[in-house]
């Protein structure tokens, strides 16, 4: 599970070369694969070893049938699944694989991966692969705007919100600017014109997407009648300069967000 655009596929056709040469990959927004797994106990039922599945949130009716398969005698065959984390794969899991399957939180680039020379870059541009190996910051930042574009108009629907993408964008917006803060649902909603129900259930799908993060606070009596509200982050520091329209470090270091930025970033 992991945002878009974070390496899962590229990661997984790596992992499927070493481990199984004869793996299958099915991509279901191939129109090809989709189709072949229209019918999924036949197409799969006769496969051996490694059979990965990429954006298997779009086919959440494949999980009552990896069950049967997973639990046959011998297990002839292992199964990789990749999805953006949509709560309606999530849910398909638990319901359908419970006691069957692990789960592996994917992000992009993390401190680790591009070494502590490269750490004011990584801050800037975010872990995206993309928007982190672009030619230049100019680049960069183009890339991040497409794809919060992209994101907005294109992927919020398959999460079922029910709004448009014009209120959900605006969210977004108002996400970045209260990027380290308590969150106000209510300040949102009077913002958006929305209940402060309606507006945490959108963070929480954003939550489930791997884009915010909601950062619940640490109390140790659960009775004690306090407000606990949690923190909201944007996960990604590179897609929270771009909705805030930071395009370079220089503009970062004079920006009213530097320290929320930073706090942001360490914490990922």
């Amino acid at each position: 599970l992991g945002p878009r655009q974070c390496g899962k596929t590229t990661f997984a056709r790596e992992f499927a070369k070493e481990k199984d040469a004869a793996s299958r990959f099915f991509d279901l927004e191939h129109p090809a694969d989709e189709a072949a797994l229209r019918n999924p106990l036949l197409t799969l039922e006769r496969l051996r070893g490694l059979v990965v599945i990429d954006e298997v949130q779009r086919m959440p009716e494949l999980f009552p049938v990896l069950r049967v398969l997973i639990d046959r005698p011998g297990t002839p065959a292992q199964f990789l699944l990749l999805g953006s984390a949509s709560p309606h794969l999530v849910r398909g899991v638990t319901e359908s694989l419970a006691g069957r399957v692990a789960f592996v939180d994917m992000q992009g680039f993390s401190l680790g991966d591009v070494g502590a020379a490269a750490e004011r870059t990584l801050w800037l541009r975010g872990g995206f692969p993309r928007s982190f190996l672009a030619a230049d910051d100019e680049a960069s930042f183009a890339w991040r705007n497409d794809f919060l574009r992209s994101f907005i108009e294109r992927d919020f629907g398959t999460l079922g919100l029910g709004a448009t993408p014009a209120s959900l964008g605006r969210l977004w917006q108002m996400a970045a600017h209260h990027h380290g803060q308590y969150l106000n649902a209510s300040e949102f909603g009077r913002s958006l014109g929305e209940t402060h129900k309606t507006v945490l259930r959108h963070l929480e799908m954003l939550a489930a997407a791997f884009m915010v993060r909601l950062l619940p606070p640490w109390f140790a009596n659960l009775g004690k009648r306090l407000v606990r509200r949690p923190k909201l982050y944007v996960r990604d520091s590179g897609l929270l300069h771009a909705l805030l329209g930071i395009p370079a470090e220089s503009a970062l270091l004079g920006h009213p967000k530097l320290g929320g930025s930073w706090e942001g970033f360490a914490m990922e």
